[in-house]
């Protein structure tokens, strides 16, 4: 059976569960220099959509709706946005934001062995957030700290020289 918008957006309730968080995000959207010209007006979405991030967390549809509407753009253009960047996400995000960078000189130096013993130890694969939203695992191209791969984050905290053997010492340090 498929779900309709109007069915995830019944279920998606996060704009109106979070009333401070709507309110600061509509007083932000309010104060920017908005005109009836939806195509001047999309060049607020970057950072509304920052800010709205900030606010809630993440951005599931009722949020992307929400922007849309203010903007007086289509939600089409604001879901281009938030796929395409990879700093915003749709889903919830652990408390724990692990990131192993899997570009060229972390890949070199192993970055694909520490990345499957976090996927073993925390039983989610690259992408996804735990069940209890403690862990959320992804991957970088690159982080620009090559001359300390292969590197690892831990939300702001960069592990470098990272070996498969030191992740269970990673994990440890979420406590």
């Amino acid at each position: 059976m498929t779900t309709t918008c109007c069915e995830r957006c019944e279920r998606d309730t996060l704009i109106d569960d979070m009333p401070e968080a709507r309110q600061a995000l509509e007083t932000y959207l309010d104060g920017l220099p908005l005109t009836d010209k939806p195509e001047r007006n999309q060049g607020f979405l970057i950072q509304s959509l920052h800010k709205a991030q900030a606010l809630f967390g993440y951005l599931p549809e009722s949020v992307q709706l929400f922007v849309a509407n203010k903007l007086g753009i289509h939600l089409s253009q604001v879901y281009g946005v938030i796929s395409f960047y990879s700093f915003f996400t749709d889903s919830p995000l652990g408390d724990f934001r692990i990131n192993v960078c899997t570009g060229t000189a972390c890949f070199v130096k192993g970055a694909g062995k520490i990345l499957e013993e976090f996927v073993r130890l925390l039983g989610i694969e690259e992408g996804e957030t735990s069940g209890d939203l403690r862990f959320s695992l992804g991957g970088l191209r690159c982080v620009g700290a090559c001359s300390l791969a292969p590197v690892v984050m831990v939300n702001e905290r960069v592990y470098g020289n990272v070996t498969a053997e030191m992740v269970p010492e990673i994990l440890n340090d979420c406590e």
